[in-house]
């Protein structure tokens, strides 16, 4: 890619890896390195892949906790004819991080969006998982507190394979509740997919419940469900 590709006062999405520094396109390192701007969730996260990969654009923090007070920044630029790259701490922005909020302000002032694919974290596990693909839910983190439960009870009837972004410390409450609600269900967790320590466990939300959790609760969680099947339900019914 040429300096020339960038579109000027275009917002470019870019994916970055969820884990190996080097799952990462050429053309997000391309354009990572020629923008304007980058906006990044975490900057001393998002500085370890940059000096990797040698790129020195300029970096600004963008979370959710700045989002209402940076937008309007970006927003400016971008309508300057800068170019901008938002990027999350790993994966694909605009899941489950503050991205969305920016899309949408840039579509609200016709600006142009581009998204540059690669990892998240949520596809890897679905592929790993060895539970059914063509047709899942995605539906990030359940709500910590208020309406947990009423969510949980409304996706107890889903057919599709469910899967959920959890921490580590949640983890244990999550799949408690998981149990309580949805009944005895394969499930895969998969804990720092891409890194050295790469682990997904399969195993059933009955034999976790029995046993407790046996791997290290540590790094970032994707846990994936079976939906509920004709043989669940019957199971259940009778």
């Amino acid at each position: 890619m040429e300096p020339s590709d960038i579109i000027p006062g275009t917002l470019y999405l870019v994916a970055t890896p969820i884990g190996n520094l080097r799952d990462i396109t050429l053309r997000a390192i391309e354009i990572l390195k020629t923008v304007d701007l980058i906006a990044a969730e975490d900057t001393r996260t998002s500085r370890i892949l940059l000096d990797y990969h040698r790129i020195q654009t300029p970096v600004i923090s963008y979370h959710d906790h700045n989002k209402e007070r940076i937008t309007p920044r970006l927003i400016s630029r971008l309508l300057d004819q800068q170019s901008v790259a938002l990027i999350s701490d790993a994966g694909t922005p605009g899941i489950s991080d503050p991205a969305f909020y920016a899309v949408r302000e840039a579509v609200a002032h016709q600006i142009r969006v581009e998204a540059i694919p690669g990892s998240t974290a949520m596809i890897s596990a679905v592929i790993l998982s060895g539970l059914p693909t063509d047709r899942f839910v995605f539906e990030g983190f359940l709500p910590a507190q208020k309406g947990r439960q009423k969510r949980l009870k409304e996706l107890a009837e889903d057919p599709r394979t469910l899967v959920f972004y959890e921490s580590p410390h949640r983890l244990e409450r999550t799949l408690n509740d998981l149990y309580r609600v949805l009944g005895d269900r394969p499930i895969a967790v998969a804990r720092e997919l891409t890194k050295k320590f790469e682990q997904v466990v399969r195993t059933t939300l009955a034999e976790v419940d029995q046993q407790g959790v046996t791997w290290p609760i540590k790094g970032e969680f994707v846990l994936v469900i079976g939906g509920l099947t004709r043989k669940l339900k019957r199971t259940e019914e009778s």
